[in-house]
């Protein structure tokens, strides 16, 4: 957190150079694609850690969905593939499957629950 006001003066920096006479309205719009949320490693610790506690356990994956839902609670936006990928990779590294397609049917040769 410390970091933070040194990492918004390099964006400013950033930009000035780009823009000394100012940014041109039509470039506000990629300007912000650029510079959007993204979790912090702690973040990422705190999603992963929540989506453990509420799971069943292993080998009931944790979903796509439910890390979108988590990460949208944490940045307040729809979530980045970006940010679910490290999500799965630190939820795998912990031996938690992930399903990435939670919507997909079962294949057919795997029986309903009932």
């Amino acid at each position: 957190m410390a970091d933070r006001p040194q990492f918004l003066k390099k964006i400013i920096d950033w930009l000035r150079a780009g823009y000394p006479n100012g940014v041109p309205t039509d470039d506000y719009i990629p300007l912000v694609a650029l510079l959007r949320r993204q979790l912090s490693e702690e973040e990422v610790d705190e999603v992963s850690g929540e989506l453990i506690r509420e799971s069943a356990p292993p080998p009931e994956p944790i979903s796509k969905i439910d890390a979108g839902v988590k990460i949208s609670k944490v940045t307040h936006e729809l979530p980045h593939e970006a940010d679910i990928d490290r999500v799965r990779t630190y939820l795998e590294s912990r031996g938690w499957p992930f399903d990435d397609h939670p919507l997909d049917p079962p294949p057919p040769d795997v029986p309903e629950p009932e």
